[in-house]
């Protein structure tokens, strides 16, 4: 260790010679020394605003998806589904259904199937949370509106205005993605007139469109949206649309199509039903009938090649992206008119993505990114031990 110094005595007093020494050699210093700035005045921080926080990055669907209709609202012989004892398999699942209080009313309502009719239901707060288990494993939940048995024509701005409260609060209830329009029987049809899909007139029709443009602002981006009209209301419009200017035909004959053209881009996917349909006219000017995957390629194809709107050359329905379509398919015998085998259902996947198995009817291009597969539905999927949705799987070696 070192020892501490022994301090010096002070001095009591300084000549003047040492003191005007000590003098100069202060000032001598003060010259050779840089002089330092007084420190600024305190600025306050300027109040920048926030950098934006990038929103939260939602789920996508795979690229490949399977879409099925739940019977949330009903049982029939299927038998109930909890929506928690829905198989991982679906990709979007489609609550059927809300309806609504009348034709004309744009009051639309939805509840979960009463436990007099679905003894096995749970209660809305386990369906709730199923729901967010879902979505939390990457599926997207949306309120179908519509069905058999639920006509929804928006007439008036009123009914639109009403359309969109109602089904906003059944979305923001049930901690729901989105909406499917399963518009069917008399809910879409065109006035006398009406012949130019891309400026349609009709009110039904222009509320119908103004009302999901509202939705999906409310909603934003992650607004999932999908459509399931049936072939009548949409491919039979190559063969004819509306009443025709003189009126001389089924005003509901390609209805969907101003529809689904307003909102191609606010679109996630299209599946039109490839059942419960009579022969249609399509692309090669022949007739095709349900059942096979002949009828499911030649549907899918107009879609995605786009086609001249009663055979107006210059009034062309523009094609959507493969994306943006899946092919509508009934999951059993028992479902819906127009079962397709298994079998066939490869088939048709085979010809629109891989140009392969297409049998007589030739498709107009290769769509690896077609989007998959519909059923009604994921309950009578279940009944059948799940061969729709097992095909699927197996064929995109999934699961």
């Amino acid at each position: 260790m070192r020892s501490h110094p022994r301090p010096r005595p002070r001095s009591r007093g300084r000549s003047l010679g040492v003191l005007l020494a000590a003098a100069s050699a202060v000032a001598a210093t003060a010259l050779t020394l840089p002089r330092r700035r007084p420190p600024p005045p305190h600025q306050p921080r300027r109040n920048r605003p926030p950098r934006p926080r990038p929103p939260p990055r939602l789920p996508a669907l795979p690229e490949h998806a399977l879409v099925g209709y739940l019977h949330a609202s009903f049982a029939n012989g299927s038998g109930y589904t909890r929506m928690a004892d829905v198989p991982n398999s679906w990709g979007i699942i489609d609550l059927a259904f809300g309806e609504p209080t009348s034709t004309t009313s744009g009051d639309i309502r939805f509840s979960i199937c009463p436990k007099s009719e679905c003894p096995n239901v749970e209660t809305e707060e386990e369906f709730k949370a199923a729901i967010k288990a879902k979505q939390a494993a990457g599926k997207k939940v949306l309120i179908s509106i519509g069905g058999q048995n639920g006509q929804v024509r928006l007439e008036s701005t009123g009914a639109r205005d009403k359309f969109v409260s109602w089904v906003s609060a059944i979305i923001d209830r049930y901690g729901l993605d989105g909406l499917d329009i399963d518009f069917e029987g008399h809910s879409l049809s065109l006035n006398t007139g009406d012949t130019d899909f891309k400026n349609p007139k009709t009110p039904a029709i222009v509320n119908l469109i103004s009302a999901v443009k509202t939705l999906k602002g409310k909603y934003g981006p992650g607004f999932t949206l999908t459509m399931a009209p049936e072939t009548f209301f949409v491919q039979l419009g190559y063969q004819s649309y509306g009443s025709d200017p003189w009126g001389g035909q089924d005003p509901r004959a390609g209805a969907y199509l101003p529809v689904i053209h307003a909102l191609r881009d606010d679109l996630t996917l299209l599946h039109v039903q490839d059942y419960n349909s009579g022969p249609i006219m399509v692309l090669d000017n022949q007739h095709h009938f349900m059942g096979g995957a002949d009828f499911h390629i030649a549907m899918t194809d107009m879609l995605l090649t786009g086609f001249p709107v009663a055979g107006n050359k210059n009034n062309v329905f523009p094609a959507l992206k493969p994306s943006q379509v899946a092919i509508g398919m009934p999951a059993s015998t028992h479902a819906d008119n127009g079962h397709t085998a298994p079998g066939e259902g490869t088939k048709t996947l085979n010809c629109l993505t891989k140009k392969t198995d297409c049998g007589s009817y030739q498709t107009h291009g290769t769509w690896p990114a077609l989007r998959g597969l519909m059923t009604w539905s994921i309950n009578w999927d279940n009944f059948n031990k799940r061969e729709f949705s097992k095909n699927f799987d197996a064929y995109y070696g999934r699961g």
